[in-house]
């Protein structure tokens, strides 16, 4: 990345006010830089990965690019409506992003660059393995990429920890696949933010009924966090035309991050099932304080309604229970420490997305975390990912942990 001329639509990434007062930086190189773990970042899968490896009964329903009669190309996908393909032409840093994160080795030295100690890997072409209405074909490509991943990645713990991908629309396969992955060596689950594909029915089970007991139970006993990312659930393109792709991000996209949330704090969930850990991804985290205070008022102020009375508000349990990722995200960083969620939340650089921050996350940590006091950046960098996720902060790094 060095070597690449940075095109002018991405100069404005190297803007930066500078680290002065800072005694710690986000610089690589720095002998005293955070330590620094990106909460998500996304694999590069070979296009042809579920059609090579999903049980020959399901081959014909893996996601396919078909050209029409006028040379067209169209990607198909079980639960998305079929989306033309448009060929981008990308230059400069837009084009190395649209090819990184093959290569496991070529991952390290990116990130090494970057000055990312250890990465958080979601699947990429595989957030679309939720999107069909059948969970029990969507688990079957669930467990093409734990074992595509695992392969990939699973010989570098420390610096690369892949997530396990479940259905949990097919709790049988569910359980039986979190049970293979803990085997394995996973560290951490990634469950779909609906678990029923599609838009809301409600017919369609969710995480805040007692159906998922036994998931949670699990989830308890092999000691793996629970993660939703974004676009997962139902469909995030749902809009098309004038302004589709800004409504689609933020309205498809982000926000049905927010339902597992309140699924989780408000049901009683997490009093029966007190070891749960859970992240947000890549959702962004200005929400969050703005989510405590209407699950809290709801609280109150529908007390009539409300069932089962918790022990405390729906809030103490996001605090005590809930991490949420971002990559820039001033407004949410401004409201940290005031709301008392320093020790939720969780920076990631989202490599090799375009909308992260990657190779340039020096200058946005400087742009956005100037206002936050040494302990709270030691934290959101990559100290609370430690300890969700059960890295091991090298030895010269332990200072802020303590």
């Amino acid at each position: 990345m060095n070597d690449i001329a940075i095109n002018a639509e991405n100069l404005w990434r190297l803007e930066t006010p500078g680290h002065e007062g800072w005694t710690r930086t986000a610089r690589a190189g720095d002998p005293k830089k955070y330590y620094m773990v990106s909460t998500d970042s996304h694999a590069n899968e070979p296009p042809d990965l579920w059609a090579k490896r999903l049980p020959q009964k399901y081959r014909e329903r893996a996601p396919r690019v078909v050209t029409d009669e006028n040379g067209v190309q169209w990607r198909y996908c079980e639960g998305y409506r079929p989306d033309r393909i448009r060929i981008m032409s990308f230059e400069g840093e837009d084009w190395v992003r649209s090819q990184a994160g093959a290569d496991p080795e070529g991952r390290i030295r990116d990130n090494e660059q970057d000055g990312i100690d250890a990465e958080i890997i979601f699947p990429n072409k595989g957030l679309a393995m939720w999107a069909t209405p059948d969970p029990v074909f969507a688990n079957a490509q669930c467990r093409v990429w734990n074992d595509w991943a695992w392969e990939q990645f699973g010989a570098w713990p420390e610096k690369m920890v892949p997530v396990a991908a479940v259905a949990t629309g097919d709790l049988e396969g569910t359980l039986a696949e979190i049970e293979r992955c803990a085997a394995l060596g996973y560290k951490a689950l990634t469950l779909p933010c609906k678990p029923i594909w599609g838009g809301h029915d409600v017919d369609h089970v969710n995480y805040n009924l007692p159906h998922f007991d036994p998931l949670w139970a699990l989830v308890e006993e092999v000691g793996m966090p629970v993660t939703f990312h974004v676009s997962t659930g139902r469909d995030p393109r749902a809009s098309r035309g004038n302004g589709g792709a800004v409504i689609n991000y933020v309205t498809h996209s982000l926000s049905p991050t927010i339902e597992p949330v309140a699924n989780l704090c408000a049901s009683g969930v997490l009093e029966r099932f007190p070891k749960i850990r859970f992240a947000t991804i890549e959702a962004g985290i200005g929400w969050v304080p703005w989510l405590l205070d209407a699950m809290d008022e709801a609280y109150r102020k529908h007390h009539m309604w409300v069932r089962p009375k918790l022990q405390g508000l729906p809030s103490d349990y996001y605090r005590a229970h809930g991490y949420a990722t971002f990559q820039e995200d001033p407004a949410g960083l401004a409201l940290a420490k005031d709301w008392g969620l320093a020790g939720n939340f969780m920076w990631a650089n989202d490599y090799p997305h375009h909308e992260g921050t990657w190779p340039h996350s020096g200058e946005a940590i400087e742009r956005t975390m100037g206002g936050l006091d040494e302990a709270d950046r030691a934290k959101i960098l990559g100290l609370n990912a430690a300890k969700l996720f059960g890295l091991t902060v090298p030895e010269h790094m332990r200072a802020d942990a303590a």
